[in-house]
């Protein structure tokens, strides 16, 4: 059984398995949650993300992937990498790419043993996603994709990605975000 909470705060201060970051296809950093996770994280996620880099994935990570590396200094044992597709109104197809997000993140963390798991709004920056439909695609994948989490915690910055949160979360009958079943 996963239980699907919602908060608001930092994701570097999450003190789980896994945290799910949503970087760049470059893996070395960037800004938002993505720049959070490399410097809270410190030198030692920058020097997997380089690792990773020279070996399978020299030309970066695919939009929709995800790949774990060591969560540094975090509070947290791994940093899931997942990359986001930036929005585009006339590409509904891109909404498939966010949800892959999601499921692979889930897939990696299931690979790693991983049963608590922070998740950011994915997309939802500087990638320009519209938060409702942002918190739409990742808490109905999330909730739909089979599991060996006990959590996905869904940590929101602000507090308008929260508040898109917990209304999609109610619209879909989940009642308020915090501690929510999930079969």
């Amino acid at each position: 059984m996963m239980e699907i909470t919602l908060i608001q705060g930092d994701i570097t201060e999450q003190s789980v398995d896994a945290v799910v970051n949503a970087a760049n296809s470059s893996l070395l950093g960037g800004g938002g949650v993505d720049g959070a996770i490399h410097r809270r994280g410190g030198p030692e996620v920058l020097a997997a993300c380089r690792a990773l880099r020279a070996s399978h994935y020299g030309k970066g990570l695919a939009t929709g992937r995800a790949v774990a590396t060591t969560a540094g200094r975090l509070p947290a044992t791994w940093v899931i990498h997942t990359v986001g597709p930036v929005y585009a109104a006339d590409r509904p197809e891109r909404a498939e790419l966010l949800a892959s997000c999601y499921r692979e993140s889930l897939r990696v963390a299931d690979e790693l043993g991983v049963r608590t798991l922070a998740l950011p709004a994915v997309s939802a920056g500087i990638f320009g996603w519209p938060l409702h439909d942002a918190a739409r695609i990742a808490l109905t994948t999330v909730r739909d994709t089979p599991s060996g989490l006990t959590e996905a915690r869904f940590v929101l910055f602000e507090e308008r990605a929260y508040q898109a949160f917990d209304a999609v979360w109610r619209e879909l009958g989940e009642g308020r975000g915090h501690g929510s079943m999930v079969d």
